[in-house]
């Protein structure tokens, strides 16, 4: 990479990066933020703005992508968390290990978690419907991954994709919850509600793999009319 390329590279990042810090920022919403408030965050006159996205549309749009790797790196984490919840546990791996996992990595990138889960529901629609695609991805992904489990392999695939639903809905609670920690009406400390949130979200994993472990698929109330 040429020199040229690489200071193009960097000015690309600083602003979606400003993007991602302006959209952080007292709970504010990507559509509210300017083309000026982000290139003046990112160090940058605005003209240099139209050198990487035509509009603030396609700004939202890439970073949506950017911040999504963190949904589909965690998928493992929480197939394997969803999936040991019946089982014995062993002293390596097990539900409350995995749901450790999931919130360590969201305190590691909380502006991240705080884009997704707040412009799920914003005001850019460009910006609803990258998520949303990219929240239809992770749920295909996480059903194949059940799929190939011995205690999911003889469900039908809408019951998985049903379950995985649930189970990205349960994350993105989750994650929400955990990044606006302390909860202000509460008299526990930052750590006991974190502790507290991580063995509520432990015991829904439980709950819900039980269910799931007694259900039998049945095609035909699939496909009835309701």
């Amino acid at each position: 990479m040429s020199l040229r390329d690489e200071r193009k590279q960097q000015s690309r990042q600083a602003l979606l990066d400003a993007a991602l810090s302006l959209s952080s920022e007292g709970g504010r919403s990507f559509g509210t933020i300017s083309l000026r408030e982000v290139a003046r965050e990112a160090g940058l006159v605005p003209t240099a703005f139209y050198r990487h996205f035509q509009d603030m549309d396609e700004l939202g749009a890439d970073l949506v992508d950017y911040v999504s790797g963190t949904l589909h790196r965690l998928r493992m984490s929480l197939r394997d968390g969803f999936a040991l919840s019946s089982s014995k546990p062993t002293k390596t791996s097990t539900t409350r290990d995995s749901i450790e996992r999931f919130f360590q990595a969201i305190a590691k990138q909380p502006n991240y978690w705080a884009f997704l889960v707040r412009e799920r529901w914003g005001a850019s629609v460009v910006v609803r419907r990258a998520i949303d695609k990219e929240v239809r991805f992770f749920t295909v992904d996480m059903a194949e991954d059940l799929h190939k489990l011995p205690a999911f392999s003889l469900l039908e695939r809408e019951d998985l994709t049903i379950i995985s639903e649930v189970l990205v809905n349960l994350a993105f609670t989750w994650a929400m919850t955990w990044i606006t920690l302390p909860s202000s009406d509460e008299e526990l400390s930052l750590e006991e509600q974190q502790e507290q949130l991580m063995q509520r979200a432990t015991r829904q994993a439980q709950l819900l793999n039980r269910g799931v472990s007694n259900w039998q698929s049945n095609p035909e109330l699939i496909t009835a009319k309701v």
